[in-house]
């Protein structure tokens, strides 16, 4: 959620850098101001009328001790007349608040300076890209043939048991799928990363504290009767360890990483492009996160950035970075990158990683701060990015690999799966 001090004192800059997700905010943004202001005239005047309250309380007690206590009656009906008046001014201020910050959870997070103007995807930015397209045999297959032909992967049995997007990993499948879920903790806690394991539903606090609520609600599996929300990554309730929390400026920084399964409703998607591991209900990931001091957080962003890779460049994956534009920008995000791996059989690019830097959006929610050498309470940036999404590095490793007498296993996993070839 954006400052209301940082939007008084922006006003223009706000409303460019919106702009570059094709957003006109300049009536939430006036409207942002107005309300402010209506809610500091409504302060002013309770903290006057508290004032004058307690001045004619402190004035009661003194003419009481004099003994004129028909003067002090006569004040007390002043008195009387000024707690109805506060009364209906803490009404009147509770409500402008909650008015000013629904409205402020609407808006997006502004977008960095270097964040590109565009509509959709493509007009996201390449700004690397690594590793040698494999060249395939004729028979090569996409991924969701090859699961079939080598039984390592049942999408019709997950259908059955719960219905499209929940696949079944069987035999080899399911080793080489728990082989790249220990493989991406190794490297993270290797990094600095701290390992948790997390809860695999969130309340609605945590929700709304890391930007999913109210801006994914539809997109999210609710459990209605206990109002609790599966989780659409790590990040929320990584995050969310943090929620109303006073660190010292030599805490920071902090890394945490977690292996979760993910739950997205995806509505509407459909057709060739979302076939096998393109798109799921319920798919696995690790996650990093980084709660970081405002100076250090691009810097930190470029060590995401440059972890992943080292990722991508040991499972010898042909992969590329973009920067996103502002039309593709998560709505809490100030800056991302996404990481796409070749799918060769596919003969397409498949995202398997956002790293994003949020600045102070989520702190804000979250009221996540941090006391700096001042003294002074600030809030604190926070990181996240996939380390890696498990279903399209598989489906890449599936495709890219596959030879005429199996799909040879990275040398890297290996030692995790226990094998080196599917056949």
């Amino acid at each position: 959620m954006l400052q209301v001090p940082f939007i008084r004192e922006n006003k223009d800059l706000v409303i460019t850098r919106l702009a570059k997700r094709n957003i006109d905010a300049t009536n939430m943004i006036d409207q942002v101001i107005a309300l402010d202001e209506d809610r500091r005239r409504i302060q002013s005047n309770l903290d006057n009328t508290l004032a004058e309250s307690n001045t004619i309380s402190k004035e009661i007690g003194n003419l009481f001790k004099a003994g004129k206590a028909q003067e002090a009656n006569l004040l007390k009906e002043k008195t009387s007349l000024l707690k109805e008046s506060s009364k209906q001014l803490s009404e009147d201020l509770n409500r402008k608040s909650n008015e000013l910050n629904e409205l402020l959870y609407k808006i997006p997070n502004v977008p960095n300076e270097i964040v590109p103007a565009g509509n959709t995807d493509e007009d996201n930015e390449e700004v690397f890209k690594e590793g040698d397209i494999p060249v395939l045999h004729d028979e090569a297959l996409p991924h969701w043939e090859l699961a079939k032909k080598y039984d390592i992967i049942d999408f019709e049995l997950g259908n059955k048991i719960t219905g499209a997007g929940f696949p079944v990993y069987k035999g080899k499948g399911a080793r080489l799928q728990r082989a790249l879920i220990a493989y991406f903790l190794d490297k993270n806690t290797e990094a600095g990363y701290t390992e948790y394991q997390l809860p695999h539903l969130v309340n609605e606090a945590s929700g709304f504290g890391t930007g999913q609520l109210p801006d994914k609600e539809g997109q999210m599996y609710h459990v209605t009767e206990d109002n609790l929300y599966l989780i659409p990554t790590a990040e929320v309730p990584g995050t969310n360890i943090f929620r109303d929390t006073l660190l010292n400026e030599g805490d920071l920084p902090i890394g945490i990483t977690g292996y979760t399964p993910c739950f997205r409703r995806e509505a509407g998607s459909y057709g060739a492009h979302v076939r096998g591991l393109n798109r799921l209900h319920q798919f696995d990931k690790v996650e990093i996160l980084r709660i970081e001091h405002p100076t250090q957080s691009y810097k930190a962003l470029d060590g995401m950035v440059n972890h992943v890779k080292s990722i991508l460049q040991e499972l010898k994956l042909p992969y590329r970075i973009l920067r996103l534009c502002g039309g593709d920008l998560g709505f809490t995000s100030a800056l991302t990158y996404d990481f796409e791996v070749f799918s060769t059989a596919q003969d397409r690019w498949l995202e398997i990683s956002s790293i994003s830097n949020f600045e102070t959006f989520q702190a804000n929610r979250l009221k996540l701060r941090f006391k700096n050498a001042d003294g002074k309470n600030q809030l604190a940036h926070t990181l996240n990015g996939s380390s890696l999404a498990l279903p399209r590095v598989l489906a890449g490793i599936l495709e890219n690999y596959q030879t005429k007498e199996g799909i040879v296993i990275p040398e890297v996993l290996q030692s995790y799966t226990g094998f080196s070839i599917i056949d």
